[in-house]
């Protein structure tokens, strides 16, 4: 019996969430579903299960030809089996906000154990900030006084940082890490599969290719490298859409 490739896809910034209504990232994600019409689950917990993303979730995700479900904490639906949701999702989008309370939630329902079975399954898992945090050893956060680093699920090896480019102190808390690690700046996208850097991905619009490599800003520290070898910068592919049938490139 073949193996399922595990796959998890973490993002930077940018996206549904932060108002880009175009598509690239979400159509990049399903691309990475062996279903044509992925059920997509979204877990907003990290931002109290906000309605106004919820929206934006079931919007976006319906109109590039996705099956999209949510997965509240707030308020928790005793009635609903989570486990189950989350097994039956080809692809989990977890949703940004405060990620030491987030994970603390799944814990304390043990729904860190749902999300490792869906992901040994094959469920393609995802995230945005916190979304994208979640899934390392570690990570570097502003949901703690002053910011700084704090555990993780454990589902990748050595630290991330979102919104790398957003605030000067996230760049060098993240140099100051040892080992692996990994940082993504607003419209970055990094792909691994079985735990393993694959590529990473833009979806700043390419006609402005010079000022992206200012803004898509991707920078790591390989697993194989010295532990504090300093990070170097990765240039991700440019996202596209799909080409419209009958249209001129």
């Amino acid at each position: 019996m073949a193996h399922k490739t595990r796959r998890i896809v973490v993002i930077g910034g940018g996206g549904f969430l932060m108002e880009d209504t175009r598509g690239l990232q979400e159509t990049y994600l399903k691309t990475l579903c062996a279903n044509a019409e992925p059920k997509v689950l979204f877990l907003g917990t990290a931002a109290g299960d906000s309605e106004r993303a919820q929206l934006r979730f079931y919007r976006l995700f319906t109109d590039i030809g996705c099956r999209p479900s949510s997965l509240a904490f707030f308020p928790f639906d005793m009635r609903r089996d989570y486990a189950a949701a989350a097994l039956d999702a080809d692809l989990i989008y977890v949703g940004g906000g405060n990620t030491v309370a987030m994970l603390a939630v799944w814990r304390e329902f043990g729904f860190d154990r749902a999300l490792r079975q869906a992901y040994e399954n094959g469920t393609v898992l995802c995230g945005i900030s916190a979304g994208a945090n979640c899934w390392f050893e570690h990570y570097v956060t502003d949901s703690i006084p002053g910011g700084g680093t704090r555990d993780g699920l454990g589902f990748l090896p050595g630290t991330f940082c979102p919104h790398l480019d957003s605030e000067p102190w996230r760049q060098p808390l993240l140099e100051s890490t040892r080992g692996a690690a990994a940082g993504a700046g607003e419209h970055v996208c990094v792909l691994y599969e079985n735990e393993t850097w694959v590529e990473a991905v833009q979806s700043v619009a390419q006609a402005t290719a010079p000022t992206a490599e200012a803004v898509a800003l991707c920078l790591r520290r390989a697993a194989d490298a010295a532990p504090d070898a300093p990070l170097s910068r990765v240039q991700g592919r440019h996202l596209e859409l799909p080409a419209v049938p009958g249209t001129k490139a």
